[in-house]
Parts: structure tokens; sequence; C-alpha cells
């Protein structure tokens, strides 16, 4: 099979392999550009897996950097571009079942397909547009499958990561994983633990924000790989289930985590354990558990105060509309934002006063006594007390500050 015409992305890396070639080398589009391009989806990278081997490569181009060289990957620059060339090779002894102790330059593109993780990620294509299909990865995308290349207790056990990866991708790509892959899945899977939690994090995120992510999340869940990851692992009896139809894409990782913290029903305390546990961002954490406090007004199934409302911004909204719809939750969260976009202040900065207005206008000290005054000037101005224009804010201040004595 020969490609009728080359996305941009090639076009402009298509000089670097007809270079090599020219120098008598072999040169190929390979991996995730090469799929994602047969799948009419966006590159995000183009990568470039040629004969010619570091010191080689760097003879043939003016620009290189030695990006990964122990490992074969120079960094080409071209036209203001950077291109990775990796040459081929084979790989050995996975003691810490991620990367290969041995890493061993060939000039056989066969030899380098073959350690390759599923058959849709080991497809080359030459400079001419001819696809090198050695594992029928042609056929399985077609099939919409993820196959391991040959045997897949051997593609795991050589990296463990890749059992998330083959969730993750079914979920991105909505492709089922085939049997003997998935078979190799549960037998390995207890393999999962070798890998540090920030690589499982990234991988397990990615699944949850595709487009298909309860799919992910049922294979992750039957393929035994949750009970080996951090927190659910000791939870075998409260994992979720979630409808394979009509699920709402949820917008960023907050909501990951708040979908998985509320479908489980923890408490605070738990979430900040799961969410510690998956050595989850500081950032993520205070958005997950701001976001947690406030669905708990939300189960109160009343209308919120002004200040109830106040507790949110519009990113948490959104987040709780994903979640709410994904697990059918009566809340109208239109009405919900609406009263909030009614709020005549949406944050602290919004308000016409502050603590250095008090301390000059009314002679007042920082202390107990001044943040009482400010958070009783914010509820005026939230239940329309008073407009938040700072000389009407001064004068009811000073007004309860008489009060308050």
């Amino acid at each position: 099979m020969y490609l009728k015409e080359f996305p941009l992305e090639f076009e402009q890396a298509l000089p670097i392999l007809q270079q090599i070639t020219t120098n008598g080398y072999e040169a190929y589009f390979v991996g995730g550009s090469v799929r994602d391009h047969l799948l009419g989806k966006a590159i995000a990278d183009v990568d470039i897996a040629s004969s010619a081997f570091p010191a080689e490569i760097k003879t043939i181009f003016p620009t290189t950097i030695d990006t990964g060289i122990k490992h074969g990957t120079v960094t080409v620059r071209w036209h203001q571009r950077n291109y990775e060339v990796t040459t081929f090779r084979t790989e050995s002894g996975y003691q810490d079942f991620r990367r290969p102790d041995h890493v061993t330059f060939v000039r056989s593109l066969l030899k380098d397909l073959q350690r390759r993780d599923f058959t849709i990620n080991a497809l080359a294509v030459r400079a001419d547009g001819l696809v090198i299909d050695e594992f029928t990865g042609l056929a399985d995308l077609q099939a919409h499958l993820i196959r391991a290349v040959g045997n897949g207790d051997e593609r795991f056990h050589e990296d463990a990561l890749r059992m998330m990866r083959a969730v993750r991708f079914s979920s991105q790509l909505d492709f089922r994983i085939e049997a003997a892959t998935f078979a190799s899945l549960i037998k390995m899977a207890p393999l999962l633990e070798k890998i540090a939690v920030e690589r499982i994090h990234s991988e397990f995120v990615k699944m949850m924000l595709s487009p298909h992510w309860q799919q992910g999340w049922s294979q992750f869940v039957s393929s035994g790989l949750i009970q080996h990851t951090p927190f659910f692992k000791n939870r075998s009896a409260a994992r979720p289930g979630f409808a394979q139809q009509d699920a709402q894409a949820l917008p960023d990782e907050t909501s990951v985590w708040l979908l998985l913290a509320l479908a489980m029903n923890l408490t605070y305390q738990q979430t900040q354990q799961l969410l510690r546990q998956w050595k989850t961002a500081n950032q993520v954490q205070q958005d997950t558990l701001a976001a947690w406090n406030f669905s708990q007004l939300l189960k109160q199934n009343r209308t919120l105060t002004a200040s109830e409302l106040y507790q949110a911004d519009p990113k948490m909204l959104q987040r709780l509309t994903a979640v709410g719809a994904n697990l059918a939750w009566q809340t109208d969260f239109r009405q919900l934002t609406a009263a909030y976009q009614q709020l005549p202040i949406k944050n602290d900065h919004e308000l016409a006063l502050n603590g250095g207005d008090l301390i000059q206008q009314l002679g007042l000290k920082p202390g107990p006594q001044l943040g009482q005054l400010l958070a009783a000037v914010k509820t005026a101005v939230l239940t329309g007390v008073v407009e938040n224009q700072k000389s009407d804010l001064i004068h009811w201040s000073r007004k309860r500050l008489r009060d308050m004595i």
C-alpha cells in the first residue's frame, strides 16, 4: 500500500528521509504519526527511524542534538524544526519492567518493528509513500483492534506500562483489545506495581479524558489492572461501573478525580487519600476538594444561598455539570450556573473594598476584627444589602463597626 498523499507534517520532514537515503541508509516515518494519519487524526510528533547509527546521522546533518544518543536518538535541526531520528535497535534485559538494560543498534527495520508495543504502532512509511506493515497493523486499524506485536506476555513483561497504554489507546480510538492481548493483560497485570505511580497516573488520566473513557475504565477494571494501582487495590467492593451509553466527556483532570470520588461515595478525607496516593498536583488536589465540598451542598437538593453559590466558580460548575451528567444527578446545572452569574461579585477581587481601605478609612488595625468586618461586607454585597460601590461600603462598614463595638 502507498499513501496517496503525505500530510503537511510528513512533507516538511521528507527532506530528512531523502537526505539519509541519499547517503546510503534507510529511513522511515514510524509509529504514532503513521497510525494517526491513517486514521485521519491530527499528527502530534513525527518520529523517524533509520538504519544509520547516531554517529552517521551526525555526519549527514550540520545541526544535531544528542537527545538520547545512548538509546540511538539524535535530534536533527532542519528549517527551524526539530526531528528525532532513532536508529533501528533491539532491546534486552528489562529488569525494571520499563526500560531495557541493553540496546543494540541494528540495520534491520523488521527487527526494530518487532520490539514495538502494538501492531497499529509498528507501521512505517518510506519516502515514496510505501507503507511497511510486517504485523497486520493495517488490518488491525481497519478492524479497530489493539493487538500486541508478537507475544503479548513478552511485550508487557518488557514494559509493564504498555498495559496502561493498551486501555488508554482503546478509550482514545474506540478500539477493542484483541482477545489474546487482553488475556496477556490479565496475566501480566501484577507487573504494573513495578511501575512508578507518576507513569501510571499519566496514562490513566489520558484514558479518562478520552472520548470513550467508560470503555477504558471498564477494561481497566475487568483486566485486573485496577487491583495493582494506588488506592483502588484496597477497595474492590467500591469500584464504580459507568454506563457505556450517553456518557459525557470530562473536561480536565480535576473532573476525573471528582467523578471517581463521588461515584465511590468517598469522604473528604478519603478523597484526599485518593489524590495523594495518585500523586496529583497540588492545584488539582485543591480544585478537586473544593468541588467535592460544593457537591455536598448540591446533595441537599435545595436552593443555594448567595453565600453558598459564591463558593463556586465557572470552572467548578463546568466540572460538576459533566460529573453530574455521568452520575445521573437531577440538578439543573443551567439554572445553577445562571444563578451564579447573577451574583454581584464572583470573587474577593471584585469587592470594591479591601482590608487596606478599612484600615485607612476607619482606623482599624490588622486582626480578627478586621477579618470579621470584611466577611460581613462581602455577605452584605452578596445578599443585596449594600451596593458594591466603595463609598457605600465604607459608609456601611462604619455603621457596622459601631454595632460590633
